[in-house]
């Protein structure tokens, strides 16, 4: 891994995990699914039009249409809905770190469900990450968090973790730009529709909104997206995926350090405890990718 691949997972990390931290202040002021609704709009009206002007056009492969609408739907709607839904009530260090189990989701829906071979290493990985989020769990309901929040993340990382496994070379045969954008469009078109039905758009207009809102569209909206989408075009999305044992620690802090939000040992505990699970799980397939002839 070179020194470039390094410095764009640790920035995709970093800005991933500052996603949690903007949405909690936009759902403050704004409802959930307008304002999610609103962000893919703005997200996507930015990535078209630099594809357009980088030259790139629809003409998309079956394979890159099949990832944009599953991503579309699944991370952009579902997984990023939820989680928008959830914080109302669940503090975004919590959002994160059950976000952050899509790893672990992912080795092991490929161990059981499509029989892959997942070493001892993994399944290590795997109950060390999962007790981490026990832990973690159980200090959170016993201090007061709302379990039909943390139910809807934790189905939102199951959402991410079907994107994920359905949208293998989708980054491929070029229009980058073109896939992130177009990707944002269905996720606008699918919270469009029950934002409409189910919201009152009341909004209170402000500067924390605002930058809140401007961040999360440009940063964790489209740079995070193309950043991940390039990395695993450069390193491949096994070794891209080791990035994500960062993502616990990161959405911690970050919401700690701009929210006030309160981490206790249990906390510390669980989030340790995920991160090595993380990145046993991912060394571990690595370890199971034969080398190139």
């Amino acid at each position: 891994m070179d020194i470039k691949a390094l410095v764009m997972g640790v920035a995709f990390a970093a800005m991933w995990s500052s996603a949690f931290t903007s949405a909690r202040i936009i759902v403050e002021y704004a409802p959930p699914l307008t304002a999610l609704a609103a962000r893919f709009l703005m997200s996507g009206i930015v990535a078209v039009g630099i594809a357009l002007a980088m030259g790139q056009r629809m003409r998309l492969t079956r394979q890159q249409w099949r990832g944009v609408i599953i991503f579309g739907v699944c991370q952009n709607a579902l997984y990023l809905g939820m989680n928008f839904v959830a914080m109302q009530t669940v503090e975004a260090s919590l959002a994160s770190i059950m976000a952050s189990t899509m790893p672990l989701l992912v080795a092991l829906a490929g161990w059981l469900i499509f029989g892959r071979r997942l070493p001892v290493l993994g399944v290590a990985g795997l109950l060390a990450g999962f007790a981490g989020v026990a832990i973690i769990m159980s200090a959170r309901l016993g201090a007061g968090s709302d379990p039909f929040g943390m139910m809807l993340c934790a189905l939102a990382a199951v959402s991410i973790t079907v994107a994920t496994l359905a949208v293998a070379g989708a980054s491929s045969g070029g229009n980058l730009m073109m896939i992130v954008g177009l990707q944002m469009f269905v996720g606008f078109i699918c919270c469009a529709i029950p934002a409409a039905l189910f919201e009152t758009p009341v909004i209170d207009m402000n500067w924390r909104l605002g930058l809140a809102f401007g961040y999360t569209v440009l940063v964790p909206g489209v740079l995070a997206t193309l950043v991940w989408f390039a990395l695993v075009g450069r390193i491949g999305a096994v070794k891209a995926s080791t990035f994500h044992f960062l993502n616990p620690f990161l959405g911690v802090v970050i919401a700690a350090i701009l929210l006030g939000e309160k981490i206790g040992p249990a906390d510390v505990l669980g989030v340790a405890v995920i991160a090595a699970g993380i990145l046993a799980v991912q060394i571990s397939k690595q370890a199971t990718v034969p080398p190139p002839v």
